[in-house]
């Protein structure tokens, strides 16, 4: 470029322009909608049978690809759709809770991989981002970041949302962009997450329409929902009582029969067998079958509220008449999930360690599931019925963990609306589909750091011409040791079996990979993973496994993700956990994994001025009622709570602190009498037994992080509702480890181990 001519005068200098990136003509807007832990059934017109008649619109004007493939758990599939690389490639093999110290595992998605809002916005696109995030490494959540993994440092311009694998939808974990926010109203004002973030999507590209319409705009929109816990208001569970009294086998069945006619399965499809730790339905118990058909009840309603507040999202694009310049996706991350076990559970993150309920115990709060009392999972019967009609789940390479629905929907660039496409295709290529509409060539470097080559192939060819080739005929799949390779129409996928819920006694496999068993389908005949050809064809199984191999030592996936092996091996954070902390009220949650360790006992100590009048409120809260501690006064009287994940402990002081300068202290001494202790001053004036290996203090990201003065959300006891501040002078809390010379990773080790995704 020749040299810019400046003079003394502007009359005689030569003005030179910054200027803008601008999409090509033409360039669609781009709305990615992904829900959560939904299956291949559980939309309407994939035979669900419960209503999502906004979904079901936009595939009546659009194509639902029936041969759509993830990675089987929520972070990696993320990771491959955002990244267009396999998720091992970018170094998300598992989720954020269990990263490891491995190339595939660390959960630290590299430079060389650059996110797709970074290069839509680097030519010319708006980018925004709402919803569940679950791509930033749990150590990273605080308000010290780093941010560079969070959504605006991967190019999203703007984010509303919540950061990891789950959060209740009553009471969620909210952050706008880079800080983090309390919910805008409580459970009992109306609050549901579904409908605060469809109401940000829209106001997102509402705003954007109105500033710059010319310009066009990336919307990535990841529900909470389908995921556990399994939470909606009872006017729309109402209209599905009784309608899973027949049982699991009788709605597959039934599901199968709509699929079949909806063409989402070919004919000939064999719907597969019900695995034999699936109980019978009829072999049930009333009591059973009764509790049973009530969790799927409540995860009908739910599935129909979120349909309808994605309608309002789809309505809000018809009105603004953007509607058909804009390239829908619709898909779910990964297949049902089994995570609520065999029986369904009422506090999820009790279930992932065994603690839970009797059905008789939950039959006591039926009527509670579905509300801000529960933090329910249905049982692993109806994941089964609801990847209909595939084997298995979540977290497994079999067709139940890693084929879910997909929809497209782009105006009148796709040919004979309404249709299936047979393609075989994978997450990994929705990247590559997107820049090829809008005529962007992926970049070879960004910020001068050369680009990994793409895993992932443009779709488009399929938008247009119903009989195109597939867009790739390889694929690997891994997740917790559980492995399948795809090859041209072929599958091979191992028995291996993790350590899962009854999972690991009822199964038919192994925990050793070098015994693990290869089975092979025919997926070009055999839509369902039906009929096992390994013993017909044993060459083609060895070429296969080798083939897996080979794919394995390419994309970073090894050494094998081995449970509990790995445990031991998880990524730290920046900074090791401090042996003690001290906090101030006035701020916001400070995140768990930020905290001093303490599931190995603590000492909290507050130093606090009561007035004459006495003083009440929260000291100290972690969690919530499904699973945390606080510390607060109660008509003057120090009382703490622990929200233990198989019932509450509660201790109470006798007499109120008086008026004064005092130091309430609460320890928690684990060991075989494990127990909690109140102080005031010094003095102990209060205890209670305290079982230490149920006591896992916020094991989710459900719950809200430490807080002090203040609780929000849902409380941790029924003794209070939040906010519920301290009504004396509180100066500070100081927090310390009952073990400093303790791992600074143990509790996010024991966590991971039990964590959902």
């Amino acid at each position: 470029m020749p040299s810019q001519r400046l003079t003394t005068r502007v009359a005689t200098s030569e003005p030179r322009f910054v200027g803008y990136p601008r999409a090509a003509a033409g360039a669609p807007n781009v709305v990615v909608v992904v829900v959560d832990d939904v299956g291949f059934a559980q939309l309407g017109c994939f035979g669900a049978g419960f209503a999502t008649p906004n979904i079901d619109r936009v595939a009546a004007a659009g194509l639902r690809y029936q041969r759509f493939h993830v990675t089987s758990v929520c972070s990696a599939t993320r990771a491959s759709l955002l990244t267009g690389r396999n998720h091992h490639a970018v170094g998300m093999g598992v989720t954020q809770e269990a990263a490891l110290g491995f190339p595939g595992y660390h959960g630290r998605i590299p430079r060389s991989a650059a996110m797709l809002p970074r290069v839509l916005r680097d030519h010319g696109y708006n980018t925004m981002a709402v919803g569940k995030w679950h791509l930033t490494p749990q150590a990273e959540y605080s308000a010290a970041g780093p941010f560079e993994r969070w959504p605006l440092g991967l190019g999203f311009e703007r984010y509303y949302g919540f950061l990891g694998a789950e959060t209740n939808h009553w009471a969620p974990e909210l952050v706008r962009d880079n800080t983090h926010i309390d919910p805008p109203r409580t459970p009992d004002e109306g609050y549901h997450l579904t409908e605060d973030l469809v109401d940000q999507a829209i106001r997102m590209i509402q705003d954007q329409q109105q500033a710059e319409a010319r310009k066009p705009f990336f919307c990535y929109l990841a529900t909470g929902a389908a995921h556990a816990p399994h939470q909606v208001t009872e006017e729309w569970v109402a209209p599905y009582r009784g309608a899973f009294d027949a049982g699991w086998e009788v709605w597959r069945e039934r599901a199968f029969e709509r699929q079949l006619a909806e063409g989402v399965v070919p004919p000939g499809t064999v719907l597969t067998e019900r695995p034999p730790w699936v109980p019978e339905w009829e072999g049930l118990s009333a009591d059973e079958r009764r509790l049973f058909a009530r969790y799927m009840e409540v995860f009908a309603g739910f599935m129909a509220h979120t349909d309808h507040h994605l309608g309002r999202l789809f309505d809000t694009l018809d009105e603004l008449g953007i509607a058909d310049d804009t390239l829908l996706m619709i898909l779910s991350d990964n297949g049902a999930s089994a995570e609520g076990g065999p029986t369904g559970t009422l506090n999820e993150a009790a279930g992932w360690l065994g603690l839970t309920e009797t059905v008789d115990d939950a039959l006591e709060h039926l009527d509670e599931i579905g509300g801000p009392a529960a933090n329910n999972h249905y049982p692993f019967g109806w994941a089964w019925a609801g990847n209909t009609p595939l084997r298995l789940w979540k977290r497994y390479a079999w067709l139940g963990g890693v084929r879910t629905p997909l929809i497209v929907r782009w105006g009148d660039r796709l040919a004979e609306p309404g249709g299936v496409r047979p393609q075989f295709c994978h997450a990994v290529d929705l990247y590559a589909t997107v820049l090829d509409a809008a005529g962007i060539t992926p970049p070879e470097t960004v910020d001068g750091v050369t680009q990994q080559p793409l895993d992932g192939a443009s779709m488009l060819a399929t938008f247009a011409d119903p009989g195109a080739a597939d867009p790739r005929v390889l694929q690997y799949f891994e997740m917790m040791g559980s492995r399948g390779i795809y090859h041209d129409g072929w599958k091979a996928v191992t028995d291996h079996v993790t350590n899962q819920f009854d999972e690991r006694t009822h199964l038919t496999g192994s925990f050793d990979f070098a015994t693990d068993r290869w089975s092979l389908f025919h997926l070009a005949e055999d839509f369902s993973e039906a009929h096992d050809l390994a013993d017909e064809h044993p060459d083609r199984v060895r070429r296969l496994e080798e083939l897996w191999w080979a794919e394995a030592g390419r994309n970073q996936v090894l050494p094998l993700f081995e449970f509990p092996e790995s445990m031991a091996h998880l990524h730290p954070g920046e900074f090791p956990r401090p042996a003690a902390a001290v906090y101030r009220p006035g701020g916001g949650p400070v995140q768990e994994s930020q905290l001093p360790a303490v599931l190995g006992g603590f000492t909290l100590t507050a130093y606090v001025e009561v007035p004459d009048g006495g003083a009440d409120g929260v000291v100290t809260a972690l969690g919530d009622r499904h699973g945390g501690w606080a510390l607060y006064l109660l008509a003057g009287r120090p009382v703490a709570t622990f929200a233990l994940l198989d019932g509450a402990v509660r201790v109470a002081a006798a007499d109120p602190v008086p008026p004064g300068a005092h130091v309430v202290g609460l320890r928690y001494e684990p060991g075989g009498d494990a127990r909690v202790v109140l102080a005031v001053d010094g003095h102990d004036v209060a205890q209670a037994a305290l079982p230490g290996l149920v006591f896992f203090p916020n094991l989710t990201t459900a719950g809200a992080g430490l807080l002090v003065g203040r609780d929000r959300g849902l409380p941790v006891s029924a003794d209070y509702r939040p906010p519920f501040a301290f009504t004396g002078r509180l100066d500070r809390v100081e927090l310390r480890s009952g073990r400093p010379g303790a791992q600074p990773d143990d509790d996010t080790r024991l966590r991971a181990a039990v964590s959902s995704d």
